[in-house]
């Protein structure tokens, strides 16, 4: 029986690496189907589910088909309508600290990443747990569940850490495909900013070389059906992790997926904002009598002329193509576990790392890096593409700001689960939910121990996320008392949230370092300032803000301090470090030149003398 099903399973394998070769250079919409009926020995499910997390990168509140977006995404759109969809969860504005809290449960401070590790000011590296990389006094929900007879894989973005003890197959992972930096080509193996010399892939902790063309998310999910097959046959769990790329910069999709959208944008950024809204209000995403800013720092659309209005339709248009590449690739892994006879055993969470990316690149750093940014090509091998904050505030809709603030549109983003031991629930579920709850639910919902204070030998920070498994299985509505309080701050951005509000501090350049106080039940577009109002409630979360600080060892930025411009800055030392080298280069090269020649004339002068 074992070889029989060995046999199936290399069947099913085959036909979907077959499909993603074809693919490569002819991409088609509709997921790979597989009928049931071509598979009849099918590989028994374990006792215990499967879990399969799907982290995609800087996606906005708004961009999934099921939250209201114009976007095709039918394969998330699938499981979500099977499931629970949250409209109120929360994350990090910035993507290592909230892959960090995704995966211990753990506060980013005391996981040791309190900023992604390129932006942090030199001020604060002097502390242990700023150190911007995954700390060895957490465990990683892929440790515990490993510990507990898992399989555990990953693919994708990682960003905690390039050393070898802190890469992923040395946290947890027994098979890995992973990127270690804050983002990379989607089609070649090659940095996008100089600041790094190469996009730091590797696979099962050691460096490799991949081979191109290659398209990012097809990659990934090529990698972890491989991953589950290879050992389909033991009858273990698996807890897969696929991080994807998209919809990191640089935004690329194959030019089938672009092309499904470039007349969609058309009449620009306030028109999709708008539009977004009300569609979130129609599907009751948020209230329908909720209120929505528009942003002063947003272009106007009518001020740009037609060829550029058709440039940055078209920007938006690959970002759209890459979101709905990537759910094309989802559909393909749905298929394979349907295949494999493993779907109804597995829960899907699928969420963001925090909210769509409004940052933008100099055009010189673009050229620098051997990109082009022109129309006819955005977005394929070899080009560099971006939203920037005017479709960003867009994808965020009906939200304020986006990735690095602390506002809505950069914290709050899609979360669904779905899978055995879930409720199919109609609408959307309104309860207060964080980053850090996803850990202790899989555990929850895979009947395994977490640990208290020790694991694998060591001390560990205990996890302070809370299950949300009432919540799943419709015995509770929200699992966040009146008294409990989640705090935030990255870069100096700062909130905190307390029975329906939330207290918000964002730094210039499009902050102003005021407090706010919001009712984001009410009004999730942050419009209305509650702090004169309710005076009580802002000075008690104002108490509850200054003990989160002490309770997690959160440090001030300096008062100078701009989280892009630390990038920046930090682009130019590496861009002047490279410079210099190349003149001390050149410098002690020619000295040699020079001495050698200046050797040969004396030589020849003494061979003079002597003849």
């Amino acid at each position: 029986m074992r070889g029989s099903k060995r046999m199936h399973k290399s069947k099913i394998l085959s036909t979907l690496l077959v499909c993603s070769t074809l693919t490569i250079n002819s991409f088609s919409y509709a997921a790979t189907a597989y009928s049931k009926d071509d598979y009849l020995d099918k590989i028994n499910p374990p006792d215990d589910p499967n879990v399969v997390v799907i982290l995609v990168d800087d996606l906005g509140f708004t961009d999934l088909g099921v939250y209201g977006s114009e976007i095709k995404t039918p394969n998330i759109d699938r499981l979500a309508n099977q499931g629970v969809k949250f409209s109120n969860f929360h994350t990090s504005a910035s993507c290592a600290p909230s892959r960090a809290m995704l995966l211990t449960g753990v506060d980013n401070h005391l996981a040791g990443v309190p900023n992604i590790p390129e932006a942090l000011p030199p001020e604060q590296a002097s502390e242990d747990n700023y150190q911007g990389v995954l700390s060895n006094n957490v465990a990683t929900v892929a440790s515990i569940l490993n510990d507990d007879g898992y399989h555990t894989y990953m693919t994708g973005k990682w960003h905690l850490g390039k050393t070898k003890e802190n890469l992923p197959y040395n946290r947890g992972f027994e098979r890995t495909l992973s990127m270690a930096d804050t983002g990379a080509d989607n089609w070649e193996q090659r940095p996008y900013m100089s600041m790094y010399d190469h996009a730091h892939w590797t696979k099962d902790g050691k460096e490799i070389q991949l081979e191109a063309p290659f398209y990012s998310s097809e990659l990934l999910v090529d990698e972890m059906i491989g991953f589950i097959d290879s050992n389909m046959d033991d009858g273990k769990p698996f807890f897969s992790y696929v991080s994807f790329l998209a919809v990191h910069m640089p935004v690329q999709a194959p030019e089938e997926f672009t092309d499904m959208y470039l007349e969609t944008y058309e009449e620009g950024w306030t028109a999709l904002r708008d539009s977004r809204y009300g569609s979130a209000k129609e599907i009751g995403l948020v209230p329908k009598d909720s209120d929505m800013l528009h942003h002063d720092f947003i272009d106007d659309w009518d001020d740009l002329s037609e060829e550029e209005k058709e440039f940055e339709a078209k920007r938006m248009a690959v970002y759209a193509g890459m979101v709905s590449a990537m759910d094309y690739n989802v559909g393909r892994l749905i298929d394979y576990l349907e295949a494999v006879g493993q779907l109804e055993n597995t829960i899907f969470i699928i969420t963001s790392d925090n909210g769509p990316d409004g940052a933008s690149m100099a055009d010189s750093e673009i050229q620098s890096m051997g990109y082009t940014h022109n129309y006819h090509d955005l977005g394929e091998i070899g080009s560099f593409n971006y939203i920037d904050q005017n479709f960003a505030s867009a994808a965020a809709s009906p939200l304020t700001y986006f990735k690095f603030y602390s506002g809505e549109g950069g914290l709050r983003v899609p979360l669904i689960f779905t899978g055995p031991g879930i409720d199919k629930r109609e609408g959307f579920q309104n309860a207060f939910t964080h980053v850090t709850d996803i850990t202790p639910t899989i555990l929850e919902m895979t009947d395994t121990e977490a640990p208290e204070g020790r694991f694998s030998g060591r001390e560990v920070e205990p996890i302070t996320g809370k299950n949300l498994t009432p919540i799943l299985k419709g015995t509770k509505d929200s699992i966040y008392s009146e008294d409990d309080y989640v705090g935030y701050e990255v870069a100096g951005n700062l909130a905190l949230f307390n029975n329906g509000y939330k207290l918000m501090l964002n730094r210039p350049s499009l902050g102003d370092s005021e407090w706010y106080l919001f009712d984001i039940v009410n009004d999730p577009g942050e419009t209305k300032d509650l702090k004169y109002d309710n005076p009580v409630q802002f000075q008690h979360m104002m108490n509850l803000y200054q003990r989160y600080t002490k309770e997690k060892g959160v440090l001030p930025v300096p008062d100078n301090y701009n989280q892009i411009y630390e990038v920046s800055q930090k682009i130019g030392r590496k861009k002047l470090g490279n410079t210099l080298v190349v003149l001390i280069l050149v410098f002690l090269t020619t000295s040699i030149f020079a001495l050698f020649g200046r050797q040969k004339k004396i030589l020849y002068k003494e061979t003079e003398k002597i003849s």
